[in-house]
């Protein structure tokens, strides 16, 4: 979820910056109203939810392998989840803090300010829940439960000195200093690096079934925990003695070729720590083979075996505990034995069981993709649509891009099946669906959670316009005429029918009514198509240059999103078209002209939130 609302917005940005670098687009250059400050928004609106998006990983590394070394359950599972739900909530409040010295109201500082320092409490909640698991438990000492104790304890520094730059006055010193360097670093490396190769020395024999070196792990964790230590603790010394970061030299009179020495010395070393572990995973073939779940851990993923079989587990298991392994008699056993649910692929198809979400109560059987190269093509295609244009070869990206949707819409039409019978056995006397559509369909799902992040990123840019607005004194410019009113009301009437139309045409196919669904889908598709010029007519009419200022740029620039998007609606509606005329799509198998339904939703909520900033918000201010 973090991830889905965080990266959209640097998305954002990128486009704004990519636009102003290829096309002279002036959204950031102040001579022609466009204005910093609104990149530093959209990369901090990112920036620091992504500390907390690295972080929560580390975090679950932690909560399988303090129970599995401490050997009894989790303590305070409950409050670790709710924590981690609270630090993804109040990480979206703390971006400004990074932006505390470019002089924002002081309600902006206050208000930051606290949601930064109590965005520790929740971080605090789960450090103390895993700490008390080590305490009330038998600990058994090993290389992975060394690397997290340790990390553990860097990251704590880190977060401490967290707590002190989210004060306004010590930030207002501290800013642009060797003391955020030193921040940074303990959190990232503390919160990070260390515990990702916790979780190396963890799960190596799950991925390869052969154990790391203790010897060399413990040798390695000591040199880089000092190595960490040498050379990022100095730094907050050097910072607040006014060494500034982002140099490379500095004066000899500040005195500070001390610290900087011993900062030198402790990366080399921590570089020594992180060879050390490069030589045990060298090593690692020639190790005799650890026998299954050496560890003793009590968790799922310890089912599998790292060789031969060419699946992940004999049968899918009825889960019943947080540590079945632990606390299910026999459970490995069963599981391998096929006592549980798809003992057997009778069909020869990669298959797996669609639940409710917070029961876990059976919904359907959902069978995966055949193999096939055309995934492998499609991302060759749309890299290539990257790399052309950053060497500016267009029409050569554009060719890529048509490629890229023409790969894309032959996988969907050759792994959409229709299954060969509607129900299957799968065990115990259950039997399920082989085809689901709507809300209970992963499908839907995933449209729902791209059109999340691709509305997240349309807001970004909305943002940016608004922005605009609030640091001009007159936005737009009273000498630069906008879209106007007509031309994006008429795009924003050619979206709604066009989202009438579809909502239409799956109801009446949910009727079987299939003749009438497929007139509704084709003029669902010719609205889609028709608003996209009218989009475009209104600054293209009165004259809207985009590189005269930031307004005529940011007009353009949601336009052409917008356009886009009913071009990408159009595609939907006909290839949903296409396939209830191939036979493909049935009153029953609906799911094509579902999911087509459920983007035109999003696509009239960016059709009215763009049509009405362009077209009506000039006009009331």
């Amino acid at each position: 979820v973090m991830i889905l609302f965080a990266f959209p917005p640097l998305i954002a940005g990128d486009l704004l910056f990519e636009m102003e670098r290829l096309l002279d687009w002036p959204f950031f250059d102040a001579a022609r109203g466009g204005d910093p400050l609104l990149w530093q928004h959209l990369f901090w609106i990112f920036g620091h939810p992504e500390v907390y998006i690295i972080f929560l990983p580390s975090i679950a590394l932690f909560a399988m392998l303090v129970p599995t070394f401490a050997q009894r359950h989790l303590l305070g599972y409950p409050y670790i989840v709710l924590a981690a739900v609270g630090t993804a909530f109040l990480s979206f409040g703390l971006w400004v803090h990074h932006m505390f010295t470019t002089g924002l109201p002081k309600i902006s500082l206050a208000f930051f300010s606290a949601a930064s320092q109590a965005v520790v409490i929740p971080t605090g909640v789960q450090i103390f829940a895993l700490i008390a698991t080590l305490a009330a438990g038998r600990v058994i000492f090993s290389t992975p439960l060394l690397f997290a104790t340790g990390s553990l304890a860097i990251f704590v520094i880190g977060g401490l000195t967290g707590v002190m730059v989210a004060i306004v006055p010590f930030d207002w010193q501290a800013h642009d200093t060797y003391f955020v360097v030193a921040h940074l670093h303990y959190v990232l490396i503390g919160g990070t690096l260390m515990p990702l190769i916790a979780g190396l020395y963890y799960y190596w024999p799950l991925i390869t079934g052969k154990k790391l070196s203790d010897r060399l792990g413990r040798s390695a964790f000591w040199v880089m925990f000092a190595g960490a230590n040498l050379t990022f603790f100095p730094m907050h010394f050097s910072g607040l003695l006014g060494m500034p970061r982002r140099v490379f030299t500095y004066p000899a009179e500040l005195g500070l070729g001390g610290l900087n020495m011993a900062s030198t010395i402790g990366s080399y070393l921590f570089a020594a720590g992180m060879l050390i572990v490069v030589i045990d995973l060298c090593l690692s073939p020639t190790r005799s083979k650890a026998k299954r779940n050496p560890w003793n851990a009590g968790t799922l993923e310890w089912l599998a075996e790292p060789e031969n079989e060419p699946w992940g587990v004999r049968s899918v298991p009825l889960i019943e505990t947080r540590y079945p392994i632990w606390d299910q008699p026999d459970f490995m056993r069963k599981v391998d034995e096929g006592r549980f649910f798809l003992p057997d692929a009778e069909e020869g198809r990669r298959e797996t069981i669609s639940t409710t979400v917070l029961d876990a109560r059976p919904l359907a059987v959902v069978r995966l993709a055949t193999p096939s190269v055309l995934p492998m093509l499609t991302a060759f295609a749309l890299g290539g649509v990257f790399i052309l244009t950053t060497f500016h070869f267009y029409w050569a990206a554009l060719a890529s891009g048509v490629v890229t949707l023409g790969l894309v819409l032959a996988w969907l039409w050759t792994t959409a099946e229709i299954p060969e019978k509607s129900c299957k056995p799968i065990g115990h006397g259950l039997e399920l669906p082989l085809y689901l559509s709507g809300p209970q369909a992963p499908g839907w799902w995933a449209m729902f959670i791209t059109m999340l992040a691709d509305a997240t990123a349309f807001a970004g840019l909305v943002f940016g316009y608004y922005f605009f607005w609030t640091v001009h004194p007159v936005f737009p410019p009273p000498d630069m005429p906008g879209p106007g009113i007509t031309w994006p009301m008429v795009a924003l009437g050619l979206a709604a029918v066009s989202w009438a139309v579809t909502i239409a045409a799956r109801e009446l196919n949910r009727r079987g009514a299939v003749a009438g669904t497929r007139v509704l889908l084709a003029l669902g598709g010719l609205g889609s198509v028709l608003a996209i010029p009218a989009g475009l007519a209104g600054p293209w009419l009165h004259g809207l240059d985009p590189a005269a200022h930031s307004y005529s740029a940011m007009v353009w620039l949601l336009a052409i999103w917008t356009v886009i998007h009913s071009g990408v609606g159009a595609i939907a509606q006909f290839y949903a078209l296409a396939r209830s005329i191939a036979g493909r799509a049935t009153p029953v198998h609906d799911a094509d002209i579902r999911n087509t339904a459920l983007y035109h939703h999003f696509m009239l909520f960016t059709a009215i939130v763009c049509w009405g900033t362009l077209g009506l918000f000039p006009e009331v201010t």
